[in-house]
């Protein structure tokens, strides 16, 4: 069996785990990374994150000498583990999955091939069915966010929030500054790099139950979801935001005025009406300057 090149060497790709109490499938995942990475003509190095774990996980990753192994004192988030993770990385391409045993990792160099031939600064596994815990909530929540997703980058997404990827590393670069450290990271960077016209393939991939427990909170993730997909892009292009509000508020002002007309015979307009109208330029105006201060920044 080919070696991976050793830590003094160049890689090509780098795939980054990041692990939380996964002692049940953390060891079968990065053999089979180990497996489908040494048929593939890419030098690699594969890179496992311990978040803090309170399990068997670090000690199943040690006996597989050939995986870097890098510990976070402390749970600190998924985010925050793809990110340490991502900035040891010594390929210019990075490869990240969940290390529960739910995503495909064969298809790994597919997935290399595809980003690399292909151009692409980003390749997103989209998964072909939800195999989640708590999946009834997890597939309304998800679906409703994405779909948020879609019009705000103004892009067909099917998968905005998979954790098998490949991107280049300079993506995670132009962003970090802004990646949270919590599930939401890769919903982050996935609109990130859509609302600033990257290349985002999507590669269908199957998807598996996972071994172990989830750290997934169905409310409170959900709620950092939806508010991170609106941050982000408010961040990127605000006016998918104010000016829909703008032109609703504005609306409804004039049928209001219309009404108002038709009721009263008279010109005579009611301050609710005004101050729909005020609201709706005040909001107007904020808009054009977020858009503004987003273009001068950018």
């Amino acid at each position: 069996m080919q070696e991976p090149e050793a830590i003094g060497d160049s890689v090509q790709v780098s795939i980054v785990i990041p692990a939380y109490n996964e002692e049940a499938a953390i060891g079968a995942d990065l053999d089979s990374i180990r497996e489908a990475m040494d048929a593939s003509p890419y030098s690699y190095e594969v890179i496992v994150v311990d978040d803090g774990s309170r399990d068997r996980t670090a000690e199943v990753v040690r006996e597989r000498p050939w995986v870097r192994l890098l510990q976070h004192p402390q749970n600190r988030g998924t985010g925050a583990a793809r990110n340490t993770g991502t900035q040891a990385a010594r390929g210019e391409v990075v490869g990240m999955t969940d290390g529960d045993g739910t995503y495909p990792v064969r298809d790994f160099p597919q997935m290399f091939a595809t980003l690399i031939e292909g151009n692409h600064d980003m390749v997103i596994g989209a998964r072909r069915r939800e195999a989640g815990t708590v999946r009834l909530l997890r597939s309304s929540a998800k679906w409703f966010i994405r779909k948020l997703a879609c019009y705000l980058t103004q892009t067909d997404i099917p998968d905005l929030n998979s954790g098998m990827r490949a991107f280049r590393k300079e993506v995670w670069q132009e962003f970090r500054n802004i990646l949270p450290n919590t599930h939401s990271w890769v919903s982050t960077i996935t609109i990130a790099a859509l609302s600033n016209g990257m290349s985002v393939a999507f590669m269908p991939i199957d998807y598996f139950p996972r071994k172990g427990r989830s750290s997934f909170h169905p409310i409170r993730d959900t709620y950092n979801y939806i508010s991170l997909v609106v941050r982000s892009v408010m961040y990127f292009n605000p006016l998918r935001i104010f000016l829909p509000a703008t032109l609703v508020l504005f609306v409804i002002a004039v049928v209001k005025l219309l009404r108002d007309f038709i009721v009263y015979r008279s010109f005579y307009v009611p301050a609710i009406t005004l101050m729909i109208f005020l609201t709706a330029i005040q909001i107007g105006a904020l808009g054009l300057l977020a858009d503004l201060i987003v273009r001068k920044t950018r």
